[in-house]
């Protein structure tokens, strides 16, 4: 398997989200809220983006305090930690402004990324810290979680008001399958193969990893009768290609869907 990064249709969802920032009118909309069962490729998107574009990249833990979530900013960003509460969000603000004005000069996009961020969307004085970080620092924020993570900020409409976009992950398309699929498998995969792989998935990330293994594994030890082809469903036929994300049943593939 190759280390390709693929550019689903996922991946221009949150782009298309990016721009939402910038086309709403009220300058304190700068939530974004991004959600989707788990395995739909959120952290890989959301973490790989923030690299490139030198983001503060967080992951919310169950027994986060503002404190602590302050002071992992100011680690991240490879700043001291003052003590104090008042002291630590000065130092974050001023951290946040002085980056996003760097990103703005080298014409790059900034923000803060909370991944797992349903630990914070229940807790009503984390919502708060958060709203505050947006508004003074003049900084977007991006929340990734799941599905429950809208009903929750619901519960703060002083909060829920500022978001300017809303993104739901969905599971890959036979389009997105095949693009995966010929990115980065080492092999190429017939279309009947890729019809199975994509129903046997369900579209989930996680399950095409396990698969594109599978494939990779079995192809070169049985290259493919004809390359032009690729591997097709006949050539897999009795072999494993991923566990069941239900059952943990293994799912064979059978010579036709």
């Amino acid at each position: 398997m190759t280390n390709s990064f693929v550019q689903t249709k996922n991946w221009q969802r949150f782009q298309d989200g990016l721009r939402g920032l910038n086309t709403r009118g009220a300058e304190e909309c700068r939530l974004v809220v991004i959600d989707g069962k788990p395995g739909l490729g959120k952290t890989t998107i959301l973490s790989r983006w923030a690299v490139q574009e030198r983001c503060v990249y967080l992951r919310a833990k169950s027994e986060w305090t503002p404190y602590w979530l302050l002071g992992e900013i100011l680690t991240e960003c490879q700043e001291a930690l003052p003590h104090g509460q008042e002291k630590r969000m000065n130092a974050v603000l001023a951290t946040l402004s002085r980056q996003a004005q760097s990103a703005d000069m080298a014409k790059r996009q900034f923000a803060v990324v909370i991944d797992e961020a349903d630990h914070v969307a229940k807790k009503a004085s984390m919502v708060e810290l958060i709203r505050d970080i947006t508004d003074l620092a003049a900084v977007p924020v991006i929340l990734v979680g799941m599905g429950t993570i809208r009903d929750q900020l619901k519960r703060f409409p002083q909060v829920s008001s500022r978001v300017s976009r809303y993104v739901g992950f969905r599971p890959a398309d036979v389009d997105d399958v095949r693009r995966f699929l010929n990115e980065r498998c080492r092999v190429k995969i017939a279309d009947d193969l890729v019809y199975f792989v994509h129903k046997a998935t369900g579209g989930y990330n996680r399950e095409l990893m396990e698969a594109i293994v599978s494939l990779d594994e079995v192809a070169m030890r049985n290259p493919p009768a004809d390359p032009e082809i690729g591997l097709t469903l006949a050539e897999m036929d009795g072999r494993q290609l991923i566990n069941d994300r239900a059952t943990s049943q293994p799912i064979i593939v059978r010579g036709a869907v």
